[in-house]
């Protein structure tokens, strides 16, 4: 094991703290104790992931060690490439800044030891995903996952909350037993799912000779893609984040569904391989789907009246996003869905936070009675605008990068007139963001004569909430001035995969 046995504390440090936070929090006296408790292993948790990522780009990118050993050909084991690494690396810092806005957000909820204990250990599986060295591990770190952030769901224990907790479980399980079953399949067929740079595997004869190869493969997508909100199994998002506490509505829409994407990123293009793919009826169903989902989302969210269902919806749009760029299998639009994975979870935490911010400050629920929240709440009404022209894709912020890549990727693609019809799809969709959200700042600033000014306070919400928002504001504005960093990591990764 030696030196590598560093890859495994970010794991395993936040699932031990979070399970003796759940044991020894009736003991502790005070809640100055508990955020204590909490902070200093959320941020520890974060400061050994930024070192792992440090220490494997100056010693090199690539470490390997095995946990343990199921079967011959079969292990559970960690590593270290620079896709493993991106996702690491910006997971923890949203999930750092996210378990900072929940220490001001969850002062008036009740069970907010266990809220905390189930994020830390969240956290430390999310990181186990990141870096899973094959596809067993990664299934295995994918149901743990499901199950740790359950809890984050079904937080306030109402019925709707249940409801929608039981709703994310049974998707979430039946998307896993497709990419299990997918699993098995490929191990019968002698392929070995691992993601090691010298993996030597017979996917193009196993293509060939067996019809059943690439519906299996589409399954896979199908059931890996339920985590990223794709039609027609994305109906848990709208859901849940109702439902769920603002810090957690937004890393289940910035981090936790990002899972889905790096699985099938795994898949696609460490294990099948791109060019097995290109130009059969998988990758035309996959791009269809997601398109639908692009404009499906954008529509739901445009018609939708509660503020957090909406930017709900919005989500579902923009995974699919992700999810049409991976299915070019070209080097624009993988560079354009990796970059809007970074790119849309610091938008989204964004956005999702401010909405947390909203209603813990006033109680307000729907868009329609924001009508001023800009006078009340100036600095987290600006923050919203920024992120919302993140996402909307207006240069100079994050998302124009990303969807500048992904409509170039689209021209470039051999897909027949749905390298015309992507492209229009996803203008269509900007411009519904553009209804859907920029109301909210128009309204909120310019609230009109009938507005009562008289009655004017200023709501702004306490620095634990204020800064995380500010912080991945500023992280939108950076990206989009100043990409060139990210770019030069993701054309790597793609120059070594495609």
């Amino acid at each position: 094991m030696g030196e590598n046995t560093f890859l495994v504390l970010p794991v395993l440090m936040p699932v031990l703290a979070g399970g003796l936070l759940l044991a020894v929090q009736k003991h502790l006296r005070s809640r100055r104790a508990l955020l204590g408790y909490f902070l200093t292993f959320l941020i520890l948790h974060g400061g050994l992931t930024i070192l792992l990522g440090i220490w494997c780009l100056t010693e090199g990118e690539y470490r390997y060690l095995q946990l343990w050993q199921l079967m011959d050909g079969v292990s559970i084991a960690l590593h270290t490439d620079r896709l493993s690494l991106l996702f690491a690396l910006f997971m923890a810092a949203v999930w750092t800044l996210a378990g900072i806005f929940a220490v001001g957000y969850m002062r008036k909820e009740e069970r907010e030891g266990t809220f905390y204990a189930w994020y830390l250990m969240a956290g430390g599986v999310l990181t186990g995903l990141d870096l899973s060295a094959n596809m067993v591990t990664l299934y295995l770190f994918y149901e743990m996952m499901s199950l740790s952030t359950l809890p984050l769901v079904l937080h306030t224990l109402k019925k709707e909350a249940i409801m929608a907790g039981l709703k994310y479980l049974f998707y979430s399980a039946g998307g896993a037993f497709a990419g299990l079953f997918g699993i098995i399949y490929l191990f019968g067929k002698g392929i070995l799912c691992d993601f090691s740079p010298d993996r030597t595997q017979n996917i193009q004869a196993a293509a060939q000779s067996d019809p059943v190869f690439y519906v299996v493969i589409f399954l896979m997508i199908l059931g890996f893609g339920v985590k990223a909100g794709m039609f027609p199994f994305h109906g848990w998002l709208p859901t849940a984040h109702p439902v769920a506490p603002a810090p957690a509505s937004a890393v289940l829409s910035g981090v936790i569904t990002k899972a889905g994407v790096l699985a099938i990123v795994r898949l696609i293009y460490f294990v099948v391989g791109a060019e097995v793919i290109k130009g059969t009826w998988v990758q035309y169903a996959w791009l269809i789907l997601a398109l639908i989902t692009v404009f499906m989302g954008s529509m739901m969210a445009y018609r939708e009246p509660l503020m957090k269902k909406r930017f709900a919806y919005s989500t579902v749009s923009q995974l699919a996003y992700i999810m049409a760029g991976l299915s070019l299998l070209n080097f624009y639009g993988l560079a354009g869905a990796l970059s809007h994975v970074v790119f849309h979870s610091l938008i989204k935490n964004a956005l999702f936070a401010v909405a947390g911010a909203i209603i813990c400050q006033t109680g307000k629920t729907k868009v329609s009675e924001l009508r001023g929240i800009g006078k009340e709440m100036p600095v987290t009404i600006w923050c919203f605008t920024l992120a919302a022209l993140g996402l909307i894709g207006i240069p100079p912020f994050a998302g124009f990068i990303s969807k500048w890549y992904l409509a170039a990727g689209a021209l470039q693609a051999e897909i027949g007139v749905l390298r015309w019809i992507a492209p229009a799809v996803l203008l269509l969709s900007a411009l519904l963001t553009a209804g859907y959200l920029l109301p909210i700042t128009i309204h909120g600033f310019l609230p009109g004569k009938a507005y009562d000014y008289g009655s004017l306070k200023k709501r702004e919400p306490s620095l634990w909430m204020v800064l995380p928002i500010v912080i991945l504001t500023a992280g939108i504005a950076y990206f989009g001035i100043w990409p060139g960093g990210l770019m030069e990591l993701l054309t790597a990764i793609g120059k070594s995969i495609l």
